[in-house]
């Protein structure tokens, strides 16, 4: 059974810092790639960033210079490291294999002076 639980969300204000975590079980984390979404109320789940098994990653243009992505294979984690939150960055944010339909529950993510 495929578990992704994400932690790390809250409330920060514009310009702050936060670093989310990914944990995932059930699959053989160091072979597939991983991937950040978000969802904003009222708008679509969007691709934030992605990791391949390799350490190549790619980046949402709204995010690029300030989102980093990670890995610790020995951990089964994924991370993401956010900087310069702006509002717009406020959203629900969700890990995922990218292609496949396991999701985690979410963890939210308000920017707010």
């Amino acid at each position: 059974q495929v578990q992704l639980v994400e932690s790390g969300g809250g409330l920060v204000q514009p310009g702050g810092s936060l670093r989310l975590s990914c944990a995932a079980s059930g699959i053989i984390f160091r072979i597939v790639a991983m991937g950040w979404y978000r969802q904003a109320p009222g708008k679509q789940r969007e691709l934030v960033a992605t990791v391949t098994s390799g350490g190549s990653t790619n980046y949402a243009d709204s995010v690029k210079g300030r989102f980093t992505i990670s890995r610790d294979n020995a951990k089964n984690t994924v991370y993401l490291q956010m900087l310069s939150l702006k509002p717009e960055d406020t959203a629900v944010y969700y890990c995922n294999v990218p292609g496949s339909a396991w999701w985690g529950q979410g963890t939210q993510v308000t920017v707010s002076s």
